[in-house]
């Protein structure tokens, strides 16, 4: 009985994480419905996943490579670049996955012109979080560019850039040029499975009940 109520409360955890990831991905698929021009609000006023607009220039010379990054099976990074915006503020720019070289003391190529001052459009998103503390490392400040980082925080990219940046960062559209591999979705598992793995914490529940009371049940001896 003690493994049932462990089972059902595990299950009604995962339920409760999928409805969490449908809120998600709800809001991301509304984000998705018109971009919205960025102007001189803040990104944290903004609801995260929004599509905006924003005009601005790349800064190619200080990018940021976040490790531990995989896509389905391959491990990879994420490609961070400083854009400022025209109004003198500067956010960082996911522009992509790129697939590891296969070698740690050999980067991938993710040098680019940065042209002129040029509208953009993308979402609005945060970092990316690591399960657990032992996977992040700040970016060293004595490395070369582009620098290494493992899940780092905004603070902590803003003080080896040596500039102020916003508090979250966007995810370049798809179609915009420059880019890498851009296949954005809700981080975590999709709603679904969260679903899916709560209905089997309740078929264990009940299966635990019924070898309890198979155990439990016992012939009455007959009498001679």
């Amino acid at each position: 009985m003690a493994l049932c109520a462990a089972f059902v409360s595990l299950g009604r955890w995962q339920w409760h994480r999928g409805d969490l990831r449908q809120a998600q991905w709800q809001a991301f698929a509304r984000g998705a419905d018109r971009a919205v021009p960025l102007g001189s609000q803040s990104l944290a006023a903004l609801p995260r996943f929004q599509r905006i607009t924003a005009t601005g220039r790349f800064d190619p010379q200080h990018q940021f490579l976040l490790d531990n990054i995989t896509h389905g099976e391959a491990a990879g990074y994420e490609v961070l670049t400083p854009f400022q915006l025209t109004n003198g503020r500067e956010v960082l720019v996911d522009r992509g996955w790129v697939p590891f070289t296969g070698y740690r003391d050999r980067l991938p190529d993710i040098a680019f012109e940065s042209g002129v001052t040029r509208p953009i459009i993308a979402r609005v998103d945060e970092l990316p979080v690591a399960g657990l503390a032992l996977g992040k490392a700040a970016p060293q400040a004595d490395a070369s560019w582009p620098k290494l980082a493992s899940y780092p925080d905004m603070p902590q990219l803003a003080a080896v850039l040596g500039r102020r940046l916003e508090p979250r960062i966007l995810l370049l559209d798809p179609g915009a040029p420059d880019g890498y591999l851009r296949e954005w979705q809700p981080p975590g598992l999709p709603p679904l499975q969260h679903w899916s793995y709560a209905l089997q914490w309740w078929a264990f529940a009940v299966a635990a009940v019924v070898i309890w009371f198979v155990l439990s049940w016992r012939k009455a001896p007959k009498v001679s």
